[in-house]
């Protein structure tokens, strides 16, 4: 053995042993339940119930939970949540009873003697056939529906239902059976598109760890649940209480009052987080009489919902997305260039709104620096007798001292900032 093998040798000898390895399992308990983590081979964790003591009403609960809300609820959702899911039961159990009822009577119009039965599988095939028609007639409604999705859901389960009262109608006329099932049907087809369509911002706006798929999942578990048990009670009620036209005009109209009211109360809970014209006003508005910034949450209740483009004196009574020809002369626009060299935005002022339009790249953060200085502006001009140029001006150096702070607390309070939905709004290119 030669030198260098004894010191070797030597060095393996005096190494120190291995550090023990800690547990790679331990038991947790809470709730009167005793759960064991283990991390695996592969270093997924798995868990293990050991022993629940929990009443068996505890356990039915947990397990609702588990199958219908999503993973980690109710810290994973934004606030609003169970108050939406509750209403959205509601309008699912409503809606599906109504659409046995109004199949049951287009079928009785056209002559024939349905069993409920009957009526509830006439009642998908009717449905998803006018499905195409209602893609065709909303396919240029989409960015209208991006920037107002509330509005757009409610007005869908309105065209639903006013499309379920032809339907229950018309056996009180049966030589228009056509035409009422056809309006009615169409109506129908245009409420499934809407409410589609409007159904990824809302649950977006839930989305508060980026689990947007198993709210998806876990909301679209509660519509099957309901629709299921709204089905069956459709069919106790056209076997009994609706089995008779009068039954219907009676059960009928308050099915639907229930079915509105649950969808706009759905729709108020809903905390929408991106901006478009109508809350980013508010969110001006509110920080210029109290210098603080509205969350989504503050806002969801307060948000007008059937005059979506109302104008908010308060925040400069700003109208978005007018063609720039029929406002702004050509001299005009080239003097606000001067004022706004580096800007995505132009304002005009005219008798009862100021008029802003966005380049075709801007941002939400653009908008909000234009909406800014159009309400310092309103503000200075009503105690100021300066030119308007100067005003704007004043305006624009006191948004650019503001307006740092303003975004950074505005997305620390859950706003995304990176896009504007204006809907079909205008917008121009240099």
């Amino acid at each position: 053995m030669n030198f260098l093998e004894k010191l070797k040798m030597q060095k393996e000898c005096e190494k120190p042993p291995p550090p023990l390895e800690s547990p790679l399992f331990w038991t947790e308990i809470s709730d009167s339940v005793s759960h064991r983590f283990q991390f695996g081979p592969d270093g997924r964790l798995s868990v293990k119930v050991l022993d629940d003591a929990r009443p068996v009403i505890h356990k039915m609960v947990d397990s609702f939970l588990s199958k219908f809300f999503p993973s980690g609820y109710p810290y994973s959702v934004s606030e609003g949540y169970l108050r939406y899911t509750q209403f959205r039961a509601l309008q699912h159990f409503t809606s599906a009873a109504l659409s046995v009822l109004s199949t049951q009577s287009l079928l009785f119009a056209a002559g024939l003697r349905p069993t409920p039965a009957q009526a509830t599988a006439v009642s998908w095939v009717l449905k998803d056939g006018m499905q195409h028609v209602g893609k065709l007639i909303c396919s240029n409604l989409g960015a209208r529906m991006d920037s107002e999705p509330k509005s757009w859901r409610i007005l869908a389960d309105v065209l639903y239902d006013l499309g379920t009262g032809l339907e229950v109608l018309s056996p009180l006329c049966p030589h228009l059976f056509l035409e009422m099932a056809g309006l009615g049907n169409f109506a129908k087809g245009m409420a499934v598109v809407a409410a589609r369509a409007t159904r990824l911002p809302i649950y977006s706006s839930f989305a508060k760890e980026g689990n947007l798929s198993d709210l998806f999942a876990k909301g679209e578990a509660i519509s099957t649940l309901f629709n299921v048990v709204g089905l069956g009670a459709g069919i106790q009620l056209a076997s009994t209480v609706c089995s008779s036209m009068q039954g219907k005009l009676i059960v009928g109209p308050l099915l639907s009052i229930i079915h509105i009211y649950s969808v706009v109360e759905e729709m108020r809970a809903a905390p929408v987080d991106t901006l478009n014209p109508q809350r980013t006003a508010m969110i001006v508005a509110d920080f210029l009489k109290t210098g603080k910034i509205s969350s989504p949450a503050d806002l969801r209740y307060r948000e007008d919902l059937l005059f979506t483009g109302r104008l908010i004196e308060d925040a400069g009574n700003v109208k978005v997305g007018r063609p720039l020809r029929k406002f702004m002369k050509p001299s005009e626009l080239g003097q606000l260039k001067q004022i706004f060299p580096e800007e995505k935005f132009v304002l005009s002022r005219g008798n009862k709104w100021v008029d802003m339009v966005l380049e075709h790249d801007a941002t939400g953060e653009d908008a909000l620096r234009g909406w800014l200085v159009a309400a310092y502006a309103a503000h200075m001009g009503k105690s100021s007798h300066e030119p308007r140029a100067s005003v704007l001006q004043k305006a624009y150096d006191k948004m650019s001292d503001v307006y740092y702070p303003f975004l950074s607390e505005l997305r620390a309070k859950g706003w995304h900032t990176d896009r504007f939905l204006d809907g079909t709004g205008s917008r121009f290119a240099w």
